[in-house]
């Protein structure tokens, strides 16, 4: 939950940037699918097909995938090195942090708020029965859910857009990455390498701490 007030805000992504995981093609393996989904998740991360089109057509693989095989998808998400040093440090220097996500709640939800993060927003997976139907379930985040996200809690916070960093690490995080005043290339694909303003090159969060305002 988001604080009242902050001095700045920092958002992430969250698959590969968050954790080091992409979480689609984790339950893409409980269907037997993951090298696939893999393959289609690292074309929509360079930019080379729309990812709201990709995201569907990912997520039509996942269709029949047991609500239950989620406690194994969680079992096997990792946080990435430096994730709760970032969080911490941000807190400590009256930030607040946020996540957006072109993945999942049904992921997110447990993740987020154990590594301390105030606020969250991601896609959501249809059901039917006990499995996974196949479709997402209403409004998809792509980047300009992103970039909606970010713009409304630095509001929502009173923090201008100048006191925000996002830091994403492919395609889908380049709207959010322009609107805000410092954008950090992360684990990052080369599109986002080329339009960030810092690019950390060692996947550890920690680095991004002295960024901090």
């Amino acid at each position: 939950m988001l604080p009242t007030s902050a001095r700045f805000l920092v958002v992430l992504d969250a698959d590969s940037t968050l954790i080091r995981n992409e979480v689609i093609e984790l339950i893409a393996d409980e269907a037997g699918r993951g090298a696939e989904v893999a393959a289609a998740t690292e074309a929509a991360m360079r930019g080379e097909v729309d990812f709201a089109a990709s995201l569907r057509s990912r997520v039509a693989a996942l269709r029949g995938v047991p609500v239950s095989a989620f406690a194994r998808v969680l079992a096997r998400v990792e946080p990435t090195p430096g994730v709760r040093e970032l969080v911490d440090a941000a807190h400590a220097r009256g930030g607040a942090v946020g996540v957006v996500s072109g993945g999942f709640h049904e992921v997110l939800d447990t993740v987020a708020p154990a590594l301390g993060v105030d606020v969250w927003r991601a896609n959501r997976l249809a059901v039917a029965g006990a499995a996974l139907s196949g479709v997402v379930d209403g409004d998809i985040v792509d980047a300009d859910g992103k970039a909606a996200a970010l713009r409304e809690w630095a509001g929502e916070l009173g923090v201008p857009l100048a006191r925000t960093i996002a830091i994403g690490d492919g395609a889908n995080d380049l709207r959010m990455m322009a609107v805000a005043g410092l954008a950090v290339g992360f684990n990052a694909k080369p599109a986002v390498r080329a339009a960030a303003d810092v690019v950390v090159a060692r996947v550890d969060l920690r680095e991004v701490v002295p960024l901090l305002p």
